[in-house]
């Protein structure tokens, strides 16, 4: 490890936060995550669904969207573990997997703001 003129109780001191530092495994399934919150399509799935289940078919006409890049959106909220499903005939049903995740989502929102 390259240590600056700091000296060396520095240098153990950054050695000790890099052990601490999560896996790159870790790291990258958050950012993945933190991926998914990026859009703001996204968003407003999640804000739509703060309410409570809603049918794809409802969340397409909400969002005037062509049905593909709706269902791209659920599917990546989805994978991000955002999102709950049921399927009834034809359709599905959708809902947040953990209501308070939209608390976290108005707490970043408003320290930015």
């Amino acid at each position: 490890m390259k240590s600056c003129s700091t000296g060396g109780s520095s240098a153990e001191k950054l050695i000790k936060q890099r052990q601490e530092l999560p896996s790159e495994e870790n790291l990258y399934a958050t950012a993945e995550v933190l991926k998914a919150l990026a859009d703001p399509t996204r968003l407003k799935i999640l804000y739509l669904l703060k309410k409570g289940e809603l049918c794809a078919c409802e969340i397409i006409d909400v969002l005037d969207k062509p049905q593909p890049t709706v269902s791209h959106h659920l599917t990546l909220l989805k994978n991000a573990g955002f999102l709950k499903w049921r399927k009834e005939g034809v359709w599905i049903h959708y809902q947040l997997s953990h209501p308070d995740i939209m608390e976290l989502v108005d707490q970043i929102i408003n320290k930015i703001n």
